[in-house]
């Protein structure tokens, strides 16, 4: 795989973003963009923010302190990229991540997660198996996959977390993951007794008369598969509004990070308390001014910025602005519609050559008015076509001033 690179301006300096042609998962390019982009903000080949000694924080724990990773450079003439040489770059920093202490213990810790690493590795081109927990923006279901995050101290989030003003929900929910939530909607499904509750457990039988009648008791609750089912759905963009708060709360100023969301992996940042999403559409390859994508609604809604998170406008946007606005378009397609609909209706009593051509003149006259809503002072140096429509402004419809029209168009063809 072939892969663009975008050059943009980055903390001063000239640096390199890879892009991608088709919309997919892709985390190599998310982990190799944070990597460019990490040594020009923190000026360092050490952690996102510049930390250097100690353990280093990580979104499930912490890892062993790392003896400096390789800078990761590309020539400055560098327009294409291959995946091979992606990963060969990627590869280089995670063996740079060796921990200074040379104790027995560490280094066959560090020699484990290399191994689990290079199984990991062939996977990043396409899609990592990461299962998300609803419970923080940094919670997934540790899996070998994560180990590449780990070692590289990038932390990864997602802001698909249970509203806690909605008990009903984070009862059902709980500290399940993703994979496990389906797996309990789906045992719920299958079971064939209505009296499942909450917590996915079959309720005991109810007390019962002298007679053997089920005495009342209170309206059961709503099954915890059901519950989280509705919340699945009503949550399908894998972002709720208390996840992109938390999200915003919990990403430190600066810090540059991969957001998952809908199995595609983005390279985050936060700036001046605002998420930024960076952009690696390549068909934004040669717009200087898109750079970053704001992350601030649940909906989709967001604005392009350039590098220095000042806002830009799309790509073509100067060029719709001199164009007739959409609802003029909207509104001459329709009058074209219906005039073209009332020649057919009234084909029969006309012949089909003067109709279209009676069609032809009067969208050319109303497209000329649009254009000139006055009459130009000076006579035209050609004689001016018929107006086969003088009491248009009285507002008469189509259909009415083709009829009076009718005589002279049967005289003509006598």
């Amino acid at each position: 795989d072939f892969y663009c690179v975008k050059w943009i301006r980055w903390k001063g300096q000239r640096t390199p973003v890879v892009t991608q042609s088709e919309n997919g998962p892709c985390p190599l390019l998310a982990i190799m963009n944070v990597l460019l982009l990490q040594w020009k903000a923190s000026g360092a080949c050490r952690g996102s923010g510049g930390v250097s000694g100690g353990a280093l924080p990580t979104s499930r724990g912490w890892c062993p302190p790392s003896s400096g990773r390789s800078q990761v450079k590309l020539p400055p003439q560098k327009e294409v990229i291959t995946a091979e040489e992606l990963m060969a770059h990627l590869g280089n920093c995670i063996l740079a991540t060796q921990p200074r202490d040379t104790s027995e213990g560490l280094q066959l810790n560090f020699q484990q997660n290399i191994s689990d690493t290079m199984t990991v590795l062939p996977k990043l081109s396409t899609g990592l198996d990461v299962n998300v927990r609803f419970t923080g923006v940094s919670d997934f279901e540790y899996t070998p996959e994560c180990i590449v995050f780990d070692l590289l101290n990038i932390p990864l989030y997602h802001g698909w977390l249970v509203d806690p003003q909605s008990p009903e929900q984070v009862q059902a929910v709980g500290k399940l993951s993703y994979n496990q939530l389906v797996e309990k909607i789906i045992t719920c499904k299958q079971a064939s007794d209505s009296s499942l509750v909450s917590e996915g457990k079959v309720r005991a039988p109810g007390p019962r008369s002298l007679r053997g009648h089920p005495q009342p008791r209170h309206a059961p609750a709503v099954p915890a598969g059901l519950v989280a089912e509705q919340f699945l759905e009503s949550t399908a963009s894998q972002l709720t509004f208390h996840g992109l708060c938390e999200l915003t709360a919990r990403a430190r100023e600066g810090e540059l990070g991969v957001f998952f969301r809908n199995n595609h992996f983005s390279t985050m940042v936060k700036h001046k308390g605002h998420l930024y999403l960076l952009v690696t559409d390549q068909g934004f390859l040669q717009e200087e001014g898109v750079v970053w994508e704001s992350l601030h609604s649940v909906d989709g809604d967001s604005c392009f910025c350039d590098t220095d998170f000042h806002l830009s406008h799309a790509p073509g946007e100067a060029g719709a602005a001199a164009a007739p606005p959409d609802h003029r378009l909207q509104q001459r397609q329709v009058d074209q519609d219906f005039m073209v609909a009332l020649s057919l209706q009234q084909g029969p009593e006309l012949p089909s050559v003067l109709s279209d051509l009676e069609l032809a003149r009067q969208l050319q006259h109303e497209e000329y008015q649009q254009h000139h809503p006055h009459p130009h002072p000076h006579p035209h140096p050609h004689p001016a076509p018929p107006q086969p429509l003088p009491a248009q402004a009285g507002g008469r419809p189509a259909g009415e001033r083709r009829q009076r029209q009718r005589p002279d168009l049967d005289c003509t063809l006598l």
